[in-house]
């Protein structure tokens, strides 16, 4: 396989402040759609986890209903970092404090899969719950400590 045949999928999770129905949530709630299709129309774009909805926040992937996740996939670290830091989601991630609570542990985790494969809820949280236990490496990794693409 060449490099080219691997993307980036990240997972990111977090627990709502309150009920997702709340009025303290409207913000996020209301920033959902146009950051979802900011996401889908950035260069490197490949694949997002929603459901019918449009969005994941109904995903049920904890027990715990204030959980919630994004799962996506990109063709390179690079695009998901545009997006994620230098795109207008960069103003929702700044906000994120006021609508999550802060986690024990890491609510990011990347991994590199294969071109055309679609990951699970149940991958991410898994790749999540090793960089948890064990700290970045080939298995799941961070914008922080990147893992190179395997070749």
């Amino acid at each position: 396989m060449t490099s080219r045949t691997f993307h980036v999928a990240q997972i990111n999770i977090g627990r709502f402040r309150t009920a997702a129905d709340d009025p303290s949530l409207t913000d996020f709630m209301a920033a959902l759609d146009p950051v979802n299709a900011l996401a889908e129309r950035s260069p490197g774009f490949v694949w997002r986890l929603k459901d019918e909805s449009g969005h994941a926040t109904n995903i049920r992937a904890y027990e715990d209903p204030r959980m919630i996740i994004n799962l996506t996939v990109w063709e390179s670290n690079e695009a998901l970092r545009d997006f994620t830091y230098r795109s207008a989601h960069k103003s929702v991630l700044g906000r994120r404090t006021d609508w999550f609570e802060k986690l024990d542990g890491p609510y990011l985790a990347l991994w590199w899969l294969a071109a055309g494969a679609v990951p699970t809820a149940a991958e991410g949280i898994a790749r999540l719950d090793h960089l948890t236990r064990h700290g970045p490496g080939e298995h799941a990794f961070t914008f922080a400590q990147p893992f190179a693409r395997p070749s």
